[in-house]
């Protein structure tokens, strides 16, 4: 998705709420990284952290991530840059090897079709070269919205906003913006969230969705962001 300029005037969740904080988004932020530090990384961060930070790294990470938990995307995508971690070194590998390598995440060969045609296609028709726009990496097969914003955003380091499940959910939960979908919680917060957190959004809030704000009975009552968040939707806690 295009990326677009977020407006000068705060989000409608800026305003008070009976026995609420007038919601800052500033100080969420801040809220949210005392919050997350000690909490595992989100695998896309964390493999970057652990040198697999490159954009055609970050790509292929983020399409094994699809419906695949952190827990395993971390190993799998370890094994797989063990053997290859450039375009031409991946497209070098069969289809049946790339598979064997992705054991454990799901769509095993799916994705290992979907990763060997980006990696020939990079090496012959990009010089070897992610592209780096948003349009450029989803006309690769299997690259939708989500796994192009994290390629730019981590793998770039360009202003792009990923929302996953946790996104989704937290931030419609806080009321910052009121979207039914991942696609138009995007465009919402596109609208609505100061570019300077755009890749910081996601990071942050992976872990702190699996480990505070759950989909199932969240921890409110422990909840750092409790006196912010107007808590929509939510009608059983702990």
């Amino acid at each position: 998705m295009v990326p677009h300029p977020a407006p000068a005037t705060p989000p409608p969740a800026a305003a008070a709420a009976p026995g609420k904080q007038p919601f800052d988004i500033d100080e969420v932020f801040a809220r949210l990284r005392a919050a997350t530090a000690a909490l595992p990384p989100a695998a896309m961060f964390d493999l970057r952290d652990r040198g697999h930070g490159s954009p055609f790294e970050q790509l292929v990470a983020a399409l094994v991530s699809a419906r695949t938990r952190d827990e395993t995307t971390i190993p799998v995508c370890l094994r797989l840059f063990a053997r290859a971690r450039t375009p031409a070194a991946m497209a070098a590998l069969d289809e049946a090897e790339i598979a064997r390598l992705l054991d454990g995440a799901t769509f095993p060969e799916p994705k290992a079709r979907d990763i060997r045609d980006l990696s020939r296609r990079i090496a012959t028709e990009h010089g070897g070269e992610v592209p780096g726009t948003a349009e450029g990496l989803m006309a690769f097969r299997g690259v939708g919205p989500k796994i192009a914003a994290l390629t730019l955003g981590v793998g770039f380091g360009r202003a792009a906003i990923s929302v996953d499940i946790h996104v989704h959910r937290i931030v419609n939960r806080w009321g910052y913006v009121a979207a039914r979908t991942p696609e138009r919680t995007q465009e919402a917060l596109a609208r609505t969230l100061p570019r300077r957190y755009w890749i910081e959004i996601n990071e942050r809030l992976v872990p702190f969705g699996k480990r505070v704000c759950t989909g199932e009975r969240p921890r409110c009552s422990t909840c750092p962001l409790l006196s912010l968040c107007r808590q929509v939707g939510v009608t059983a806690q702990r």
